[in-house]
């Protein structure tokens, strides 16, 4: 961790990537889009390392073609039809982190996640995971999404916390860049949808964690003390 941070009162997550392994998930529908075009599957590292970019860009991998072509929509829509009619099928919460949440959330502590995923995509994928987030905010909910801050602010309030008292944790410098906005504790993780981990070193971000587990550590520790000193 680059910057020592105190405990927040709240945890927002960034989804896919941060919180939820999706990729196996959005593989599944890619090669499905190359299938369909008569093309051989792509490997399962080309496609994850582009998870984190959306639809656009999975469906520009795909096929080889960029947003302008005039076939683009159409096999946009062909792939994302593809994981929504399967959004959960090995998609899992990352390592250590169910287990942090229910921690959290005995701890009396909120928590929610803002995503740039679609609702009619983020909420089956929750429900199937049997999260519980006090509040989520999905790409179609306001008029703008992340990078813009608003989002993350808008979260804040529905939990009833300050920016200040949250702390947002994303896989992608559009999140870090989000939370630096809302004046918002930013927090890396290294271990999402990178080609590169240490990419989330450049991002100038109040913490970096290279893996869940180090990421539940610390929230884990953090907790602990505040346990200890409220006994003292």
């Amino acid at each position: 961790m680059s910057t020592p941070l105190t405990l927040p009162a709240a945890l927002l997550f960034d989804l896919d990537g941060t919180l939820v392994d999706t990729a196996p998930d959005l593989a599944m529908a890619t090669n499905a889009l190359r299938q369909h075009h008569g093309l051989p599957p792509l490997d399962y590292p080309t496609i994850r390392a582009q998870v984190s970019n959306g639809g656009n860009a999975l469906t520009t991998l795909a096929l080889n073609i960029d947003a302008t072509h005039p076939d683009h929509a159409t096999a946009r829509d062909f792939l994302l039809d593809a994981y929504g009619a399967a959004v959960a099928v090995h998609s899992r919460v990352f390592p250590t982190l169910e287990a942090l949440l229910n921690t959290w959330q005995k701890a009396g502590r909120a928590w929610g996640i803002v995503t740039n995923k679609p609702r009619r995509y983020a909420e089956p994928l929750v429900e199937a995971l049997t999260l519980s987030p006090d509040v989520l905010l999905c790409a179609d909910d306001l008029p703008v999404r992340k990078p813009n801050p608003e989002p993350l602010l808008e979260a804040a309030r529905r939990l009833g916390v300050s920016p200040q008292g949250c702390w947002y944790i994303g896989d992608h410098l559009r999140d870090i860049e989000a939370s630096l906005a809302a004046s918002m504790p930013a927090v890396a993780v290294a271990y999402g949808y990178l080609d590169d981990p240490s990419e989330a070193l450049e991002w100038q971000a109040d913490a970096c964690f290279d893996t869940p587990q180090a990421l539940s550590e610390q929230l884990l520790s953090l907790l602990e003390s505040v346990a200890i000193a409220t006994d003292d």
